[in-house]
């Protein structure tokens, strides 16, 4: 079953667990943020980012757990950077929990084609981006193979990623 939903929609109708893996080494390198941040300014992520900051922080008051892991490339990218310096005031302040893997240690791990975000197991959000990272759509499913896949991915990724406050960037 396909059907849309608002972002925040899913978030507000999650009840015990979303969970997002990302795999790409850059994504919308136009972002104003990453622009921002290449440039050298100064970025409060939880102000950039208040409407995200806030689902979220709504999600994980409610006792929703939020996990993120990131499989990245070694050494890593500028995009990576980026994301690494704003994940403690956007994501941690939130209440995600930020996990990092080496794509070295994921060869064995069978992925998804596409990042996703999986919520209370079952219904799954595809993140369908272009080559240069830029954002093409979102499929949501309910397909639940496709649910089953995505949970066995994450769980082997979370298994093996480095805590956020713990990896370092090389």
């Amino acid at each position: 079953m396909t059907r849309t939903l608002a972002f925040d929609e899913l978030f507000r109708g999650c009840r015990r667990t979303a969970v997002h893996l990302e795999m790409r080494d850059a994504y919308m390198k136009s972002d104003p943020a990453f622009v921002d941040w290449r440039a050298g300014k100064t970025l409060d992520p939880a102000v950039r980012w208040a409407d995200w900051h806030a689902v979220v922080t709504e999600a994980t008051a409610r006792g929703v757990a939020v996990r993120r892991a990131r499989i990245v490339s070694t050494p890593v990218s500028e995009y990576i950077r980026f994301e690494h310096a704003v994940t403690d005031g956007l994501n941690i302040a939130a209440g995600e929990d930020v996990r990092w893997l080496s794509r070295r240690r994921a060869t064995d791990v069978a992925l998804p084609g596409n990042d996703f975000w999986l919520f209370d197991s079952s219904l799954v959000l595809l993140n369908h981006f272009d080559g240069e990272g830029e954002n093409m759509e979102t499929e949501l499913t309910e397909d639940p193979e496709v649910a089953k896949l995505c949970e066995s991915a994450f769980e082997a990724v979370w298994k093996r990623a480095t805590p956020h406050a713990e990896f370092e960037l090389s």
